[in-house]
Order: structure tokens, then C-alpha cells, then sequence
């Protein structure tokens, strides 16, 4: 597998394919801990972690699962990974882990990792799901973060607890309840069509580009070498 390839899969959580913005999956817990700003770097490294572990796992051995009983295999390893960073929490992050409640352990229900494991690791090789792991992880989490931070700040002042926008500043509590969530998620998601809109012909260009530079070097072995361009396809 090529650099480029891996780049692709890596940055496609990113924009192009994050799972919260694009794949509208995993939202109940995006937003119900997003309204503090270290809760939400939390949930996404927790997430991070279980994701990237539950793909490398079932990618080494995707070959040896029986087909009948893939699901319950890939819950089991999900459950593990999840119960691992869920007692590491409560051990070194105790306030966090109060914090988070219940959306911890249900990390191994969460439709983000059960739909990469099954989409994506069970038939794809170690170097790619590696990146593809990372990406939608960090993906999932620079959302999570930013929700967090636009709704500590106006919600309560705050940015990691710490008083920002002084004394006087009368904090907004709609953005602390769950229509303020949902409102600050739909801001996300315009920015993130805007920003993949005006990714969208880059992205097409490299790709023509790719194809032209494939047909080329495939004529390059008869007599006369002869450049297609990629829009010219029979």
C-alpha cells in the first residue's frame, strides 16, 4: 500500500468521511458529554483508544473468525477494550470518569466502532486499518472538542473550568441543554460541507491526475507513448 493510500484512508475521518459530521452515527454520547470541554477530549481519546485497538485485533485475525459467529466476536473484543479504558479512568481519572457516567462503558455499543470493525477491519490488512483507525478517531474527537469548547465558553464562561470572559459575562444556558447541543452540532456540520465542498475539486484533481499518470505508464511498454487525459474515458 502506497503513502498516498494511506494518507487517503487516514484523513478521510477527518472531512470527507467523519463519523459524526458525515455518518451522523454515534451522537447520543457526542452530545450528551460535550458540554464541558475536558469531557469531550475524554470521550474521544477513550474512543480513540477502543476503536484503534478493537480494528488492529479483528484485522489479525479476520481470517480465522467464522463467518456465523462474527458479531458476537467483535462485541467481545470491543468489551474488552472498553472495560480496559473504562477501570484506567476510574483508577487515574476519577473526576473525569464521574463525569462521563455511563457513556463509557457503552463505548461498546457505539455504532462508530461496531460499523469500522465490520466494514472495515474484518477485511482489510493491518496497514490500513491502522490509519483508518487513527483518523476516524481523531476525527470523532476534534468534533467532540469543539462542540465542548463553543458550549462551556457561552454556557458557562469557562474553557477547562477556568474563567474566561470575567465576572460580568452572564453565561447562555441554552447552550448547556440538549437543544444547545444540537444547535452547535448543526454549525459543525455546515462548516464541515463548506470545507468539504471546497476540498472536492483539489480531491478530483489529484485523482485525474493519478489515473492519467497510470495510463501513461502503462503505454510507456508499446511502441509509442501516448498521454490520455483522465476526463477522456471510453
Amino acid at each position: 500500500m502506497s503513502v498516498k493510500q494511506i494518507a487517503r484512508i487516514f484523513t478521510n475521518g477527518f472531512v470527507r468521511e467523519n463519523p459524526l459530521l458525515m455518518l451522523m452515527i454515534g451522537l447520543c454520547s457526542a452530545l450528551a458529554v460535550t458540554t464541558a470541554t475536558v469531557n469531550g477530549i475524554g470521550m474521544g481519546l477513550s474512543m480513540t483508544f477502543v476503536l484503534l485497538m478493537s480494528e488492529v485485533v479483528i484485522s489479525i485475525f479476520r481470517k480465522l473468525i467464522p463467518e456465523s459467529v462474527r458479531i458476537p466476536v467483535f462485541i467481545i473484543v470491543i468489551a474488552s477494550f472498553t472495560t480496559v479504558i473504562d477501570y484506567l479512568l476510574k483508577a487515574y481519572f476519577p473526576d473525569l470518569s464521574r463525569a462521563m457516567g455511563v457513556f463509557i462503558p457503552l463505548i461498546v455499543v457505539n455504532c462508530i466502532i461496531m460499523g469500522r470493525v465490520e466494514g472495515f477491519a474484518s477485511k482489510q490488512p493491518l496497514s490500513a486499518v491502522i490509519p483508518d483507525a487513527l483518523g476516524m478517531g481523531m476525527g470523532y474527537t476534534w468534533v467532540l472538542t469543539g462542540i465542548s469548547i463553543i458550549r462551556e465558553l457561552l454556557g458557562s464562561g469557562t474553557i477547562f473550568n477556568i474563567p474566561v470572559l470575567g465576572d460580568n459575562y452572564q453565561p447562555i444556558l441554552f447552550f448547556v441543554l440538549p437543544p444547545g447541543g444540537f444547535f452547535v452540532f448543526a454549525l459543525f456540520i455546515s462548516l464541515n460541507l463548506f470545507i468539504k465542498k471546497r476540498l472536492k475539486p483539489l480531491t478530483e484533481e489529484s485523482e485525474e491526475s493519478n489515473d492519467s499518470q497510470i495510463r501513461h505508464e502503462e503505454t510507456d511498454g508499446g511502441s509509442a507513448s501516448v498521454h490520455i487525459p483522465a476526463k477522456e474515458q471510453a
